[in-house]
């Protein structure tokens, strides 16, 4: 398996841009800054999806995100979590991605997907064991709560005084 290093993303409150990790520049429709977090809404070039809106939780070490997919491309999903480091900053957020993700499908159940990417990265030296552990620790406890609200993200974000909305 080839593994790339961690995906690296800029969110720029001024400029109302958001870099992705493949470096490309996209415009911004809405950020919204909260104590507890950040919401990006923006369109999308991708070809399975149009629009994109993130929540950025540097707390929890997560990144909620709806995808707004194609009709041709549909998902059997409702949210879409990363995991990973999400550090705030006058003007730019900056995000690392750990690997981990979540696939929440609300009020029937949550996936954890990339077990073996996060493993091959920390084999790669992409991921310090510290960093791995952590990584594995956020993932647990999301899935927790998650499950423990009935498999409802944004019930157990709420519950953690994180009252995400969405457009």
């Amino acid at each position: 398996m080839h593994v790339h290093p961690p995906k690296k993303e800029a969110f720029d409150l001024s400029d109302l841009t958001n870099t992705d990790p493949k470096g490309f520049v996209r415009p911004v429709e809405h950020y919204r800054r909260e104590p507890w977090g950040l919401y990006m809404a923006r369109h999308s070039d991708h070809p399975h999806f149009h629009y994109l809106e993130s929540w950025l939780l540097p707390d929890l070490g997560l990144r909620a995100s709806i995808f707004h997919y194609h009709p041709y491309h549909a998902r059997d999903q409702d949210r879409y979590v990363d995991i990973g480091e999400f550090v705030p900053g006058e003007p730019v957020w900056r995000s690392v991605d750990h690997y981990l993700d979540l696939v929440v499908r609300t009020g029937r159940d949550t996936e954890l997907l990339d077990v073996d990417e996060l493993l091959a990265a920390h084999t790669a030296g992409h991921l310090d064991a510290a960093t791995a552990e952590r990584a594995i620790a956020t993932a647990a406890r999301a899935v927790d709560g998650i499950a423990t609200h009935g498999h409802d993200l944004d019930a157990w974000l709420a519950s953690e005084g994180m009252p995400v909305n969405w457009r």
